[in-house]
Order: C-alpha cells, then sequence, then structure tokens
C-alpha cells in the first residue's frame, strides 16, 4: 500500500513539474514566435492574425534593416559590442588581482577592504544615479563611452570579487608552496597557477560581466545625448519612437536585437554552469 502511495505522488509531482515548465514555455515561446514572424508580415496581417504562420515568409523588413537601408542596427550592435569588450576587459583585469589579493595575500585590512567590497551589493544603479551623473559631468564623461563604461565596471566589481575570492580560495595552499620552490613570487603564483586554474570561473565573471552590459539601458539613456553613440537597447527605444506606427518592422527589429543575446547564452551556459560548480583542483 506504501509502495503505491509513494508511487502515486511521483507520478504527481512529475506531472506537476511538466506542466510548470509547459508554461513557462509558452510565456517564453509564444511573443518570441509573435516577435520573429510578425517581422515577416504586413500590418494589416500582423493585426488580423499575429499568431498565424505568414505564407509565403516575406523577409524584406529584415533584409532592409541589415542592409541599413532603414534603422541603425549595425551601428547600435557595434557601439554595444565596443562598450561591452571594454568593460569586461577592465573588469576582468581589475577584479581578478583584487580578488586574488584578498584571498591570497595576509595583510592587516584585507578583512575591511572586502567588507566595503561586500557593500556596493547593496547599492544598485537607481539609487546612485544622481551623484553618479553628477560627477560624471564634472569628469566631462557624459555623452562619452567611457562615462558608460567605468560606472558598468564600478558596479561589477564587488559581484566578480565575491565570486573570484571564493574560488581563488579553494586553490590548495600545497600548490602555492611548489611554485615557491621554483623560485616564484606571488605574482609569479598568480600569473602561472592561478590563471590557468581560474579559466572556468574567469568565463563565469566574464559573461556575467559582458551580459550585464548588453542588456544596460538606464546608464546609456543617462550618459548618451547623441543618438550616433547609442547602444543596442537604446537604438531599439529610438528605432520604435521613429516608427510607431509600423509595428511590422519594429518586432523585426526586436528580433534582430535578441540575436546577439540569445546566441550568447546558448553559447555560455555551460561555462556558467562549469564555473560556479567547479572546483579549483578536483580530489
Amino acid at each position: 500500500m506504501m509502495a503505491v502511495t509513494t508511487y502515486r505522488r511521483q507520478v504527481v509531482s512529475s506531472t506537476l513539474k511538466y506542466a510548470v515548465c509547459v508554461v513557462v514555455f509558452i510565456v517564453i515561446a509564444v511573443p518570441l514566435y509573435i516577435a520573429i514572424f510578425g517581422g515577416m508580415k504586413s500590418m494589416g496581417e500582423l493585426q488580423t492574425a499575429p499568431l498565424s504562420v505568414p505564407l509565403p515568409l516575406v523577409t524584406t523588413m529584415y533584409t532592409d534593416l541589415l542592409l541599413s537601408h532603414v534603422g541603425s542596427f549595425w551601428r547600435d550592435l557595434g557601439n554595444s559590442l565596443v562598450i561591452g569588450a571594454v568593460t569586461l576587459f577592465l573588469d576582468l583585469a581589475l577584479c581578478s588581482v583584487a580578488a586574488f589579493a584578498l584571498a591570497r595575500i595576509k595583510f592587516r585590512l584585507s578583512g575591511l577592504i572586502y567588507n566595503y567590497f561586500l557593500l556596493g551589493l547593496l547599492f544598485p544603479l537607481a539609487v546612485a544615479i544622481l551623484p553618479l551623473y553628477l560627477t560624471l559631468r564634472t569628469l566631462g564623461l557624459v555623452n562619452s563611452y567611457w562615462g558608460v563604461i567605468l560606472p558598468q565596471v564600478a558596479f561589477q566589481v564587488p559581484w566578480n570579487i565575491v565570486l573570484l575570492r571564493g574560488f581563488f580560495q579553494s586553490i590548495p595552499r600545497d600548490l602555492e608552496d611548489a611554485v615557491a620552490i621554483d623560485g616564484y613570487g606571488p605574482l609569479g603564483f598568480f600569473f602561472y597557477a592561478v590563471l590557468p586554474l581560474s579559466t572556468p570561473i574567469l568565463a563565469t565573471a566574464a559573461i556575467i560581466a559582458l551580459v550585464a552590459s548588453w542588456n544596460n539601458f538606464f546608464l546609456p539613456l543617462l550618459v548618451f545625448n547623441d543618438a550616433a553613440k547609442f547602444t543596442l537597447p537604446m537604438g531599439v527605444m529610438d528605432f520604435m519612437g521613429q516608427h510607431i506606427t509600423g509595428w511590422n518592422i519594429i518586432l523585426a527589429f526586436l528580433t534582430l536585437a535578441m540575436i546577439p543575446a540569445v546566441a550568447l547564452f546558448i553559447f555560455a551556459q555551460k561555462y556558467i554552469v562549469a564555473g560556479l560548480t567547479s572546483g579549483a583542483v578536483k580530489g
């Protein structure tokens, strides 16, 4: 009798799990479906049959955007790539060195400095937006790439230091002693042992920083006045303002804007999982 009850509970539990997965899939898939195929329809067809598959498939909207006949997709994409790449490089360079010092080097104020970085997790960008803007204006960084890059790096530092410090602490002390026997000091240990072992967690930190930069809308909106410097999220907003009545071409632009982020997630998901679950050295 208990076996039958246990089996029924397992069936109910599995059914609920699959039902939740199906609901989540529908919530995600339907808007994507409408966006992708909506860019291949006329306005009349989009309004009368938004869920139908357009026959024949008309790709004129997409080709016009890609060939720059309409909109500024490539310009906005290039701006996002430049800002994201520089943010990523600075973030990894600063955070890896700082996390290594806090994890492996003993000094009096290490605990206080680490707690100071932890406080950065408590302050979202929206809270600091007014003093941040005043600071950027004083430094002459308004309408400059650096006005977006530097704050993005600063707001990513606390999370990445927490992430990297924990990983660096897990590296065995015996490995550090072995490197010291070979004649290398702390910097040699960092470059020749820590960094090669930390590829998974560095990849995770890089992907998180890049995704945060790519999706950032509020900070570029605050900093940029020149449309030539708009990032892709801002480009979507600007494009919608210019083509408010043409929802088919807006959906085409949105679809193209989604492709880089979706491709990055598909490529990077295994690195995110590996970085968050792996140790430095397996026993």
